[in-house]
């Protein structure tokens, strides 16, 4: 499942998200959201998460589904 839907996004899902950093090569980094920063209910580029480590990103693959 695609990260671009909020609705589809959790505190507590397991998630792949893209670091700023990485946003030219694509490297994905996985880890448990803690906080969801977008209000919007769609983004184009992914709903921008912070995982329970202190990563802030934009969800690309929803690892855990309902």
């Amino acid at each position: 499942m695609n990260g671009k839907n909020r609705e589809n996004i959790y505190p507590g899902a397991k998630v792949a998200i893209v670091l700023k950093k990485n946003q030219r090569t694509g490297k994905l980094t996985e880890g448990i959201v803690q906080a969801i920063l977008t209000n919007s209910k769609y983004h184009p580029h992914g709903i921008k998460v912070k995982l329970t480590n202190g990563d802030v990103g934009r969800v690309r693959i929803i690892l855990d589904d309902k």
